[in-house]
């Protein structure tokens, strides 16, 4: 695996992990570590036999949000200059998205601005017991970025999101899973081994179609009913095609779990 100097990237298997890894700064999210991240996303799809990848942070909180260093060298650029620059950070830490494996956000202690706007860019959100999370960008005096417009509303609504986004509030756990944010709240003692679990079920799932269907659900935003159902007719074509479908009658047949390879 390639050494980071920001973040630490591991596969175990047919689970990955990437973990942001600015503790002592609470995993403030700076250039740096946009760029790396999209090197690790490249270095984590090169792995074949890879299913998942949990995303985590490092010491006490998942990320702080974006690094007030940064905020700091823009304040009072001029607007093409910030507009770039910040466009930039967003596609880089956004290209967690591009990962073909679906992604679980394992979130502790915090998770505030931006950096909740990179959890919101995985597939899947679980919370410890005791965490906060919010879109503090109003209070910190500026317009939401990084996605934050677009993926709070597909995550809990138009109006929900209106609300937190426009307050700035910060909220916890048990609030977050109550509107959707997240899908499980555990002891922070178990978040890890949750997590993991969850990637486990997904392994054991045919990989084409699971990669088919994270496509799917990154875009559905932009769908009608018809347009989906043509997705979804068009996928399970190529589906029934491959050797993870003659496995999958196969194991049905002979009364035992399937073994796909994903092809």
């Amino acid at each position: 695996m390639v050494s980071y100097p920001h973040i630490e990237v591991r596969v175990d298997g047919a689970i990955g992990e990437l973990r942001l890894n600015r503790p002592a700064d609470r995993n403030a999210m700076s250039p740096e570590m946009g760029e790396e991240i999209v090197q690790a996303v490249a270095e984590l799809n090169g792995h074949d036999e890879l299913r998942s990848v949990l995303i985590l942070g490092a010491g006490k909180c998942f990320s702080s949000g974006g690094d007030f260093a940064l905020l700091d060298r823009l304040a009072g650029s001029r607007p093409d200059d910030g507009r770039r620059t910040m466009r930039t950070f967003y596609g880089n830490y956004l290209a967690i998205r591009e990962l073909r494996v679906p992604t679980i956000a394992l979130i502790h202690g915090h998770a505030l601005g931006a950096g909740l706007c990179f959890a919101l860019g995985c597939d899947i959100r679980l919370a410890a017991e005791g965490t906060k999370v919010g879109m503090t960008f109003v209070r910190v005096g500026l317009h939401p970025g990084m996605g934050a417009t677009f993926l709070l509303s597909r995550a809990v609504g138009a109006a929900r999101a209106a609300e937190l986004l426009l307050t700035g509030r910060v909220i916890g756990a048990q609030q977050a899973l109550d509107i959707g944010l997240v899908s499980q709240v555990v002891p922070p003692a178990e978040l890890d081994a949750t997590g993991r679990a969850v990637a486990e079920e997904i392994a054991l799932c045919a990989p084409i179609a699971v990669a088919q269907l994270k496509a799917t659900l990154r875009d559905d935003g932009h769908r009608s009913l018809g347009e989906a159902l043509d997705r979804e007719a068009a996928c399970q074509a190529i589906d029934y095609a491959t050797a993870d479908m003659a496995e999958a009658i196969a194991a049905f047949r002979g009364k035992r779990p399937p073994a796909y390879q994903g092809k």
